[in-house]
């Protein structure tokens, strides 16, 4: 086993599930798999790409050289800075930074009056983002649902118009075909205030998969291939499920996923050098009873863990999961593995961790999870900080002057220090303590939190101007346009 705990540079506890030994032999055999097993690739520009670099090719088969790959993850930038479009924050891509956001995609909401589970609406994005907009420990969006009423193929560019005019935090973007990319794109810059502007300080970071095991197909490419031409800051990042499209054991998982995730940061760099590519994925084993994906089990974490640090190994940053439950309510099941997922996310270091919000493995956004993992990302980062040791925080002259048997609370030393408590943003007093002996339960509480934020948080659309949000519809109805030509 590595160090079970220790500080970083900047103060905060991190654990290691991995020695030094365990990452280099996991390193070597995801080497050995794409030089020898190699990866299926069904685009015939990223195949001629990579042959031009040294692999072989045979079909749709693709042999990456191991020197390659030790070259190419030199040229992944260690920093890239993802910027508020409004310039009133950052969000910083960067080794031993946690950053935690919803995931997309859940075809089923909870409604977050009715709290009945429903389908996920156009309105439904700009909900989630004013809400995001509103949780500090939110510092990324996605939607935590796919849009059920509007034009089927343009659902991806209806939910990051709603939520980038809806809040000024960055979106984690998604799409299916590089068409739909370039309008995210054109709707970027539209926000940014054009693509020179755009080009320098991104406001979105694009999400892309590979098709496991060891494939990826042409529309995967595609999009990662324009990403990096445009330069977009984007992920590659598998979702593996241990027993089914990985081997069961977590090594030989991490091997696979770290492999695919290699080959697209390989092929981000041969085509744009020093572009930012964030690896890693979803990973979990198969929950047999259901033949579904487990989200509310250890075993999450576990990969989790280890994928976070495989990544800082070969020195890229990360995109993992937590918050998220495979229960169907928002109950203490849903709470436990939210809490379990979250605390071991932000001890290992991962860089990107999202899915915060998911139910029902995957299949139901919830906002009621999301802001109740919002106070368990608070308090989870209050722990990490650890034990602060320096001469004045160890108080020797305050011990002296009160001495035994006296009483710290009236001094300064204490007023002072006492600011460094946590405080929660529910309200977590139990119910014994209120003044009236009773009061509403955490389920309420956080019901209440949520509404507040729906009700009164503007989120970021008073401040979009009427003619940005003009192009932003011309755009829309471009697209429209050009799909009812095609059918």
């Amino acid at each position: 086993m590595g160090t079970r705990t220790n500080l970083n540079e900047e103060q905060y506890i991190q654990f290691s599930f991995l020695s030094e030994g365990q990452k280099r032999l996991i390193y070597s055999e995801a080497l050995e798999i794409l030089q020898y097993t190699g990866v299926k690739m069904y685009h015939p520009a990223a195949r001629d790409k990579l042959a031009d670099h040294g692999c072989i090719v045979q079909g749709n088969r693709v042999y990456i050289p191991s020197q390659l790959v030790r070259r190419a993850l030199t040229w992944v930038p260690p920093v890239t800075t993802i910027h508020h479009w409004d310039n009133a924050g950052k969000l910083r891509v960067e080794l031993d930074r946690t950053h935690f956001g919803p995931g997309p995609t859940c075809p089923n909401f909870i409604d977050p009056y009715s709290r009945e589970r429903r389908k996920y609406l156009r309105e439904d994005a700009a909900a989630v983002a004013r809400v995001c907009d509103g949780l500090p420990g939110i510092s990324f969006i996605m939607s935590l649902g796919m849009i059920s009423d509007v034009t089927e193929g343009l659902e991806e560019l209806y939910e990051f118009a709603a939520m980038v005019q809806s809040s000024a935090k960055p979106i984690i973007a998604w799409c299916h075909s590089r068409e739909n990319c370039r309008f995210i794109h054109e709707i970027a810059a539209v926000m940014a205030g054009g693509k020179d502007r755009l080009q320098h300080r991104p406001n979105y970071i694009f999400y892309n998969e590979p098709i496991s095991p060891l494939s990826c197909d042409f529309n995967a490419l595609d999009k990662l291939m324009y990403c990096a031409e445009q330069g977009i800051p984007q992920i590659f990042a598998p979702a593996n499920t241990g027993g089914a499209t990985v081997p069961a054991t977590h090594a030989a998982h991490l091997v696979v996923t770290l492999a695919e995730s290699i080959t697209g940061a390989v092929l981000t760099q041969l085509v744009q050098p020093g572009a930012c590519i964030i690896i890693g994925g979803t990973q979990s084993i198969l929950d047999m009873r259901y033949a579904s994906f487990a989200y509310g089990a250890p075993e999450l974490s576990i990969l989790s863990a280890g994928l976070a640090e495989m990544s800082e190994y070969i020195g890229l940053p990360v995109f993992t999961a937590a918050g998220c439950s495979d229960s169907k309510l928002e109950d203490i099941q849903a709470a436990l593995e939210a809490a379990v997922s979250i605390h071991s996310a932000i001890l290992s270091g991962a860089t990107l961790v999202h899915d915060v919000g998911f139910l029902e493995s995957a299949m139901t956004g919830s906002l009621h999870q999301l802001v109740l993992s919002d106070e368990i990302i608070s308090m989870a980062r209050h722990i990490v900080k650890g034990v602060f040791v320096t001469e004045e925080s160890m108080a020797e002259q305050a011990i002296h002057a009160v001495g035994p048997g006296g009483d710290f609370s009236g001094l300064e030393h204490t007023r002072k220090w006492r600011s460094m408590r946590w405080s929660s943003q529910l309200d977590a007093r139990p119910a014994s303590r209120r003044e009236d002996g009773g009061g509403p339960s955490l389920k309420a509480r956080v019901h209440d939190r949520l509404i507040g934020l729906l009700e009164t948080h503007p989120g970021a659309y008073p401040r979009v101007s009427q003619p940005t949000r003009d192009a932003v519809q011309r755009i829309l109805e471009r697209v429209e346009e050009d799909k009812a030509k095609a059918l």
